[in-house]
């Protein structure tokens, strides 16, 4: 259904100079989003369908890093606490705060246009906190999500508002915190809730009418593969929602998401069994929706490990063959490496030492589960529940051969209860507390995939609440939002700290980079600002 607008546009640049930057220049085809690794432009959440988050701009290096400079900040005027990567093309760049969305001049940060909308109140959990992580652009067309689960198109060129769907309804627990994904002409979204009693599912809308094209229940129902995990209309509220943006490989057409934990979170009683597709990978068909393979993670889920992290699309040898990989440092604390052509499980290995609710993974990828599980009178798990890792993004340098990555090496104690479904509330049957005089510790992983070990480790000052991701680029560094509030880069193949600048803010978004006119940013989101970096004249 459509809905009227009841939003503002605010064009905030003379007309001849804001049609000098973006009119005619924004036409982002399936060719632009397809080029691998991206260099000048930075086209989709993350920067390319692979995943790996590698820039090919090398202007910035090892040697010349130190001299790096603010070139302009940003600041956001709805949210402390952005949570968006920002898209650029043909130096226009395109980010997010709450619902508002924001076009500027990538070279000086101002703004060309502004469209505005009212944050949504009376949301439950996640939606509740307005977070948004960027935009989507097909053509001379940007897509967004809101807080309440609609997907909007607006005209690249004016911000003018085209279309405004409802993908979920937001009354029955839904919202949405993502970047929509386009992939072969659709606008792949997913909506956040898993922690709230919701059905959760992928979906596809034509970009130009916004109709929808296809949808994939991530919830089997009656009838349906793994349906038996959910009692009688369990599989209505069971979670499994798809709150990140997923990868895509073109030459297989396969679209890879991340599912999260299944609901209620901590109380496995009602939902026996491995509650497919929870914690789950899906590999599906991007023009039909249909389920290609799966893999899970976690079976039967009681500690909120979401599987949303993100599925990095690698082709290089490992164990001695050239494959189609996929490696996904999981926030149960393994990292994975999988066949992504059919999901044949090839390698994993715990990457944090606090790891107790599993022994090891089984030949099959299942794993070993050690027996403890939260209690009414709580118990210590590892990691905790922010997991080993989460949603702050790795990526991947195809010159050193290299994954990075943050970890948190933590345990808490999980409690659960019984508690009934209640419509308008979240349903976790409690959840987990910190132990007192024990802190969190960040750290930042490379990881071999010559070796199938970490190549190096860089422990992070602080209390392990930052939620930076990282990026890397041909120039030979590794760029993340470390735990003191500072954008920090390092040396990619040693890990050797290069540069840092001090934000004054935590960090809960992953950097970028980008070119104008031949000189190389660098880009990230920190507290209600964005900064962009450069180097001196």
């Amino acid at each position: 259904m459509f809905l009227a607008c009841g939003c503002t546009v605010a064009l905030l640049m003379a007309e001849d100079h804001r049609n000098a930057v973006v009119s005619a220049l924004i036409d982002v085809t399936g060719e632009t989003l397809r080029v691998n690794p991206p260099a000048a432009n930075w086209p989709s959440y993350n920067g390319d369908y692979s995943g790996r988050r590698y820039s090919n701009l090398a202007e910035i290096t090892p040697n010349n890093v130190k001299q790096l400079h603010a070139q302009w900040v940003f600041h956001s005027r709805n949210s402390d606490s952005l949570e968006v990567t920002p898209v650029v093309v043909d130096g226009v760049m395109f980010v997010t705060s709450a619902n508002d969305a924001f076009a500027l001049d990538a070279r000086a940060g101002r703004e060309i246009w502004r469209h505005e909308r009212p944050v949504t109140s009376g949301l439950v959990d996640d939606a509740s906190a307005h977070h948004n992580r960027g935009v989507a652009v097909w053509h001379n067309r940007v897509f967004m999500e809101t807080d309440n689960a609609h997907l909007l198109c607006l005209d690249a060129r004016s911000g003018h508002q085209l279309w405004d769907i409802e993908f979920a309804d937001s009354t029955k627990n839904y919202g949405a915190t993502s970047a929509p994904l386009v992939v072969n002409d659709k606008v792949i979204v997913g909506p956040s809730g898993g922690d709230d009693a919701v059905r959760g599912f992928i979906a596809a809308y034509h970009p130009l009418t916004g109709k929808l094209v296809w949808r994939f229940w991530t919830i089997p129902g009656p009838g349906e593969f793994g349906n038996s995990s959910w009692p009688g209309k369990m599989y209505l509220h069971g979670g499994a929602t798809t709150w990140m943006p997923g990868t895509f490989d073109p030459e297989l057409n396969t679209l890879y998401w991340g599912t999260s934990n299944p609901s209620p979170d901590f109380d496995g009683a009602p939902r026996p069994g491995d509650d497919l597709y929870t914690d789950c990978l899906l590999a599906l068909d991007p023009d039909t929706g249909k389920l290609k393979w799966y893999f899970q993670f976690t079976p039967h889920d009681v500690f909120d490990y979401d599987a949303a992290e993100t599925a990095v699309l690698i082709d290089g040898a490992f164990q001695g063959e050239n494959r189609k990989l996929l490696i996904e440092a999981n926030r149960n604390g393994f990292l994975y490496i999988l066949d992504r052509t059919n999901g044949k499980f090839l390698f994993a290995t715990p990457f944090v030492d606090k790891l107790n609710w599993a022994k090891g993974i089984d030949p099959g990828g299942r794993p070993i589960v050690s027996g403890l599980d939260p209690t009414p009178g709580g118990t210590k798990i590892c990691p905790g529940m922010t997991g080993a890792t989460n949603w702050f993004s790795p990526s991947y340098n195809p010159s050193t051969l290299l994954f990075y990555f943050m970890a948190l090496e933590d345990c808490e104690i999980f409690h659960a209860k019984p508690e009934p479904m209640v419509m308008g509330r979240s349903w976790y049957a409690t959840g987990a507390k910190r132990i007192p005089g024990e802190a969190g510790k960040k750290i930042l992983l490379a990881f071999s995939l010559e070796s199938g070990r970490v190549a190096w480790r860089y422990p992070q000052v602080g209390d392990g609440d930052s939620w930076g991701g990282t990026m890397t680029t041909a120039g030979g560094l590794v760029f993340f939002g470390d735990d003191a509030d500072a954008f920090e880069a390092v040396d990619a193949r040693t890990g050797a700290p290069l540069w840092h600048f001090n934000t004054g803010q935590r960090m809960h978004a992953s950097p970028m980079s980008y070119a104008v006119g031949g000189t190389q940013y660098v880009a990230i989101a920190a507290g209600s600002d964005v900064f962009s970096f450069t180097l001196p004249n």
